[in-house]
């Protein structure tokens, strides 16, 4: 890693930014595995998540913002999520042109069901963590993402110019 790196900055930052991705791979294998046998892909798991929080449906527009994928991903996720009968589209109220994504009861059934394993799983998994220390890997974390989300935006902005 010392010859990506120019200088101790650098290295810290690949140093950093290897672990993350590490940690990020350990989290994302444990959450395949619970949903493993449950026909569940995790993009998929992430809408019914979000949806599962929403007390009315949510358009796929924002879905796709909120997951940081195309709506087209989102569309794709919805239609199986809707065959397996865990999710169903309903009518906008206040865009008759629109449709919202709405858990069913199944849907919520099937999130209730997760929730317990899952639970003891990330239990598992932060064992030995503070709660201070949980707090400051959250934000930690999300700063990442604002980071991300700013350099994503301004790289796109740059294309546009090309």
């Amino acid at each position: 890693m010392a010859r990506l790196a120019g200088d101790d900055d650098d290295l810290r930052a690949f140093e950093a930014s290897a672990a993350v991705r590490t940690a990020c791979h350990a989290v994302e294998r444990l959450r395949a595995h619970g949903s493993e046998g449950r026909g569940v892909s995790a993009g998929a798991l992430d809408l019914l998540i979000r949806l599962v929080g929403s007390d009315r449906g949510i358009s796929i527009g924002e879905l796709a913002r909120a997951a940081g994928v195309s709506s087209r991903n989102v569309t794709g996720l919805v239609d199986t999520l809707e065959r397996d009968g865990l999710v169903r589209r309903v009518p906008d109220p206040g865009d008759r042109r629109s449709v919202l994504a709405e858990i069913t009861p199944a849907g919520r059934d099937w999130v209730e069901a997760f929730r317990k394993p899952s639970q003891l799983a990330m239990k598992a998994l932060f064992q030995g963590f503070a709660p201070e220390e949980l707090a400051v890997l959250r934000d930690l974390c999300l700063r990442l993402a604002a980071n991300q989300q700013r350099l994503a935006a301004h790289l796109r902005q740059m294309g546009s110019h090309s």
